[in-house]
């Protein structure tokens, strides 16, 4: 049997620039595609509190299978990755239709599900009936919002897979002043349009989504004509093909759907905390999620990377290179998250003036954790996506699902209703989570196995 040194391929490591060139696209793409319920809920806000409040539960709805969708994707993304290394059109095609192939699959089902149950379940939530029927609209055509991104999520991780992630982020820089134009005009009845209210934005949202998923289809058809019609597929069949898919997607999708449930979870504990402590750890939330954003895509597209110079049968050493120089430049996004917070910190009474004292002073607190915390979530983030790159995802499961499970749901449950601690100390579980992570990541990736990972089998 042959192995990666018998055929090592003389491919020159990448250096820092070639994961950045990759990753702020990715960026600002991530930015993009959250700030698409916020659009909607900051054009809705001047209708009042019950139409936020209907936006809110209907894209909760939406939103849990939207991030099924987004879990599959990042496989896929990887998947497409592996393939662009070998160089061979028959991978790449057989990547993109398996993909598609579950994404769809996962859109058509929530969509279902949401016409089965959706109504129902907002009757149920809904403070009023009002509400409910507003939510229901909204939801009804926000499922259009969501079969596009099924098809469009899969392209976009396709064509990030390839190196080529400035595609995605020009079909959101079309897409959103698409989404914020049509939505002002329907919600309000401008320019001759019927005025729909809560209903209007959902419209402008799945405008926004049909016309960026249609440029990513004719960017696909344009620039991958090649791939898309070469003959047979990777296993053989294409049953055998998207069985192989799915088996590498599932753990990852499993990991992300993993953080989602337990992120819920916590929160719906954190309600029982005092008032000022609850809102203080959901106005550090979104921060988290955005300005995580540049390490977190700094990750990732050292994952595409590392799967493409795999795919290449890259050398050991070229690889032990490469990774030396993308962790590098991983510190220096978190020494750039962790100034974002010490601005934002700094800056409480500037940004929530309205807020009481009591709760500015508890988000103060919190920075030496949002400092510190950037270090190990991101020296960890490199080995768990190196990890995924090399096919390593069932191992990279279990360490999210154990420290998330095992650990921050039950210790949160156990501070917050039994020990009535304060905030900062329910923030520090999760710098304590990445601790926990740190050797179990550190010691599986230096152990080396994943450099002769034959990603092309």
């Amino acid at each position: 049997m042959t192995t990666r040194t018998d055929h090592a391929a003389q491919v020159a490591a990448p250096g820092a620039g070639r994961v950045f060139s990759l990753s702020w696209p990715m960026t600002l793409k991530a930015i993009f595609l959250h700030s698409t319920v916020v659009i909607d809920g900051f054009l809705l806000s001047a209708l009042g509190e019950g139409a936020l409040a209907a936006m809110g539960l209907a894209a909760a709805l939406g939103g849990i299978v939207l991030g099924v969708i987004f879990a599959f994707s990042h496989a896929m993304q990887i998947r497409a990755a592996q393939a662009f290394g070998t160089g061979q059109h028959l991978g790449l095609k057989s990547a993109l239709a398996s993909g598609l192939a579950v994404s769809l699959c996962v859109g058509v089902l929530g969509i279902v599900a949401i016409f089965a149950f959706g109504q129902s379940l907002l009757t149920a939530l809904a403070p009023t009936a009002e509400i409910a029927a507003d939510a229901w609209v909204y939801l009804q055509i926000f499922s259009i919002v969501i079969f596009g991104e099924a098809i469009g999520q899969c392209i976009a991780s396709f064509f990030n897979g390839c190196g080529r992630s400035k595609l995605p982020l020009y079909g959101y820089i079309i897409s959103l002043p698409v989404n914020i134009l049509t939505s002002v005009a329907l919600i309000h009845g401008l320019w001759g349009l019927p005025q729909l209210g809560v209903a209007g934005a959902a419209v402008g949202s799945a405008v926004a989504i049909t016309m960026q998923t249609s440029f990513w289809v004719l960017l696909l058809i344009r620039k991958d004509k090649a791939a898309l019609f070469v003959p047979g597929w990777r296993q053989g069949t294409f049953g055998a093909t998207l069985a192989r898919h799915v088996r590498f997607s599932l753990p990852i999708a499993a990991t992300f759907i993993s953080a989602t449930l337990a992120a819920h979870v916590c929160t719906l504990i954190y309600a029982k905390m005092t008032l000022t402590g609850f809102a203080a750890l959901t106005l550090i939330a979104p921060w988290n999620q955005l300005a995580g954003q540049i390490s977190m895509q700094w990750t990732q597209a050292t994952g595409i990377i590392v799967a493409q110079l795999l795919g290449q049968n890259a050398r050991e050493e070229t690889l032990d290179r490469f990774l030396s120089r993308a962790w590098r430049g991983a510190f220096v996004t978190a020494v750039i998250v962790a100034l974002i917070f010490v601005f934002m910190c700094f800056s409480l009474d500037w940004l929530y003036p309205d807020l009481a004292v009591e709760t500015r002073m508890i988000l103060f607190g919190f920075l030496p954790i949002l400092v510190i915390i950037q270090f190990p979530r991101a020296t960890n983030a490199i080995c768990g996506n190196t990890l995924r790159a090399a096919g390593d995802t069932v191992y990279v499961m279990y360490i999210f699902v154990a420290t998330q499970w095992l650990f921050r749901v039950p210790a949160t449950a156990l501070l917050v209703l039994y020990f009535n601690v304060s905030a900062f100390w329910i923030l520090s579980l999760f710098l304590i989570e990445e601790i926990l992570k740190f050797p179990a990541f550190h010691m599986r990736l230096w152990r080396g196995d994943w450099k002769r990972s034959n990603v092309a089998d």
